[in-house]
């Protein structure tokens, strides 16, 4: 039988979700507060800034396949997954206090030095804990409500990281501001959340039937086609939501001429995310996850193609286009992580090591080159057009319309391409049922060479 989460009980359930808040708390403003911080308050034009918000995502790419590699392959007593979460929690406390509460006199330099510290500290944080919550369950719908509760948490942290910097005032350096505000909480509450977390959640046995060398484990993920198939569409995605992620505050402060709204929208938005995940955990049971995806992003299409005709006052109108698009954000959480824990078992059963650590660092990397790209995409035409940043309300009608654009419709573009990938995905609840028998019966012949390996769908069709 396989071993799903469900006998550990509810309360293990949320110790394993808590540390997703200040996680999320952090990531936030990381990528969407942080950049327009620097623009408005310390004054680093977009186009500079978008030069080393990328620069900074390049470096940290480097890290995510050495930090996977390294989670899987070292394992003491503890725990490979869990010891490497807690050694990088005071590395990524630190530097999230450094980025989100500047001195005056913060620049260029200071934002890329610690603005690396933070994302390989993040890195660090986050993939453990990920390949820690994907081996907890093994049932196809089990591995959905353990992501169901850890994107509740992530949401909730969300909503955290949405009230503490408009509330407290994004204005300026010289006085404690809402990021600094937001960079106490992240160094407080992550230390204590992840300490919950490790103490009452066990970590799960190890299933790897036998070691794999760099080079078979490398033929072993690029021969997994429906993680390939997976991880393209999740590229595609991730960058239609992070193109109008990074455009956000602009859009409403400048194009419905609403920067007192900025706040209130994000929180709609955030908290219709929280009634999603439940809603996707469900849609998943109906029709399948990948189904319940395709027709989340589809319907997520409709809606917010309507946004690139919202002009100055058209507050309500977009109100509605948030609470919407917020719903269907939980399934843009909650199912392709899911399914990543699935694809994960085509290569356990094949090649007999379980290496989740450097599927997640792969899926991670590919989270930061959508969000690395739509800053580095937008910022220089915005730019381009007119753009003025530092300065609400004073950009010209091609400037703004071109806004629109960026936020409204590139990104549909990218979202019916993922649907096209991900419609006719093979692997189903039979199928991933099948995977687990086999991995249950080589982990009771405790030999590769009694693997029995699983025949997976053709994924190319």
């Amino acid at each position: 039988m396989t071993n799903s989460l469900r006998p550990i009980g509810l309360g293990r359930y949320i110790a394993y979700a808590l540390p997703a808040i200040p996680i999320a708390a952090l990531t936030l403003p990381l990528y969407m507060i942080v950049p327009t911080f620097y623009s408005e308050v310390t004054g680093i034009s977009l186009a500079t800034l978008g030069s080393v918000l990328l620069l900074i995502r390049l470096f940290d790419a480097a890290s995510d396949p050495i930090i996977g590699w390294f989670s899987d392959r070292y394992s003491p007593a503890f725990g490979r997954r869990r010891s490497l979460f807690v050694l990088s929690i005071p590395v990524t406390a630190t530097a999230a206090l450094m980025v989100f509460w500047p001195p005056t006199d913060a620049g260029v330099y200071y934002l890329f030095s610690w603005g690396v510290v933070l994302s390989v500290g993040h890195t660090a944080t986050i993939l453990p804990y990920t390949a820690w919550g994907a081996e907890l369950a093994t049932d196809y719908s089990g591995r959905s409500t353990v992501a169901a509760f850890r994107e509740s948490a992530t949401l909730a942290g969300t909503l955290l990281a949405i009230v503490l910097p408009f509330a407290v005032g994004l204005d300026s350096t010289l006085t404690f501001h809402g990021l600094a505000a937001v960079g106490v909480l992240v160094a407080v509450l992550l230390p204590v959340a992840g300490l919950i977390a490790v103490w009452c959640v066990a970590e799960p046995r190890n299933r790897s039937t036998r070691s794999v060398t760099l080079m078979q484990g490398v033929q072993a993920l690029i021969g997994n086609y429906a993680f390939l198939r997976l991880l393209l569409a999740f590229v595609l995605n991730g960058l239609a939501n992070a193109i109008p992620a990074t455009l956000f505050l602009y859009f409403v402060s400048d194009r419905l001429d609403a920067p007192s709204m900025r706040g209130p929208l994000l929180f709609l938005y955030f908290i219709c995310g929280i009634v999603g995940v439940p809603l996707a955990a469900w849609a998943a049971k109906i029709v399948g996850k990948h189904r319940a995806w395709c027709y989340a992003m589809g319907v997520a299409c409709l809606v917010f193609a309507f946004s690139g005709f919202l002009d100055r006052g058209d507050v309500g109108p977009f109100a509605i286009i948030c609470g919407f698009t917020g719903l269907l954000l939980g399934f843009d959480l909650a199912l392709p992580a899911s399914i990543q824990a699935d694809v994960v078992d085509i290569d356990t059963a094949t090649s007999g090591s379980q290496r989740t650590g450097i599927y997640f660092a792969a899926w991670s990397l590919a989270t930061k080159f959508s969000l690395a790209l739509a800053v580095g995409l937008v910022f220089p035409i915005l730019q381009w057009s007119g753009f003025n940043a530092q300065a609400q309300g004073q950009s010209g009608a091609f400037a703004l319309d071109v806004l629109s654009m960026l936020y409204a419709w590139l990104p549909i573009a990218f979202k019916l391409a993922a649907i096209g990938i991900m419609w006719n995905f093979p692997l189903d609840e039979t199928a991933q049922h099948k995977l687990r028998q086999n991995i249950e019966r080589s982990q009771k012949a405790r030999s590769s060479s009694k693997t029995e390996h699983f025949a997976y769908p053709d994924v190319s069709e």
